[in-house]
């Protein structure tokens, strides 16, 4: 399993200025903000200890990107964010969509849709 790369995706853009909206919006309207996985992952300024042990432990390398990284690097676009990929040899194959990380209500639920997903 080592040998294999999960690659996390945030439906935000990369850099200072995005980061700073980013919180803005977390703060003032948090139920509206579009990332689920940022929303559950993140506390207001950094990634919550919490997931970054649960990561770390996963037993497979992890890649986070943001949208245009995502782009940048793999030539994805217009990709429904947030979601997992499974980098394969082939290219990144989907593992966990938009649709299954915005249906996680709290940290505990996504660690558990992460677990439970055949790799």
């Amino acid at each position: 399993m080592g040998s294999q790369t999960l690659i996390f995706v945030y439906n935000a853009d990369s850099g200072l200025v995005n980061t700073l909206l980013d919180i803005g919006h977390k703060i003032v309207s948090p139920q509206t903000y579009s990332c689920n996985l940022c929303a559950l992952t993140h506390s207001t300024f950094s990634m919550r200890d919490e997931w970054k042990q649960f990561v770390a432990h996963l037993g497979c390398q992890i890649e986070f990107l943001h949208r245009d990284e995502l782009s940048e690097r793999y030539g994805l676009r217009d990709v429904p964010l947030p979601a997992i990929f499974l980098k394969t040899p082939t290219g990144l194959q989907p593992w966990i969509g938009q649709e299954e990380i915005n249906r996680c209500q709290s940290l505990a639920e996504l660690k558990q849709l992460v677990e439970a997903k055949p790799r």
